[in-house]
């Protein structure tokens, strides 16, 4: 199986080493990646936030299954670019990351006595 994870901070690189423990993995992608990422994974010059790029660069590389792991290529809707293009994706839609944001937003406010809504 092909994989591309999406991003390339520390989160994305724990994603990269779990996933690459799995032996199904045949090759990894990660975009934009970076140093630490490089040395157990390949990595890829890829607009994360385009969702017309994530795709045409999984149907390119023959990429099997995305995993999505920043807030913002979730907030502009990649994970629903890649399933309207019948690529699986693990991330939540447009709507739901955005309703996720609003949530933390309230939460932080809450938490400073601030009501906004």
């Amino acid at each position: 199986m092909n994989i591309l994870v999406l991003g390339g901070g520390g989160r994305e690189h724990a994603l990269a080493w779990a996933i690459l423990q799995n032996p199904k993995c045949d090759r990894l992608i990660c975009a934009p990646g970076n140093a630490g990422i490089a040395r157990i994974a390949e990595c890829a010059a890829l607009d994360i936030c385009d969702g017309g790029a994530v795709a045409t660069f999984c149907e390119e590389n023959a990429i099997d299954f995305v995993v999505i792991g920043p807030e913002a290529p979730l907030a502009v809707g990649v994970a629903d670019t890649l399933a309207g293009a019948g690529i699986l994706a693990f991330g939540p839609s447009a709507a739901a990351a955005r309703l996720e944001a609003r949530a933390r937003r309230r939460r932080i406010c809450a938490r400073r006595a601030h009501r906004w809504w």
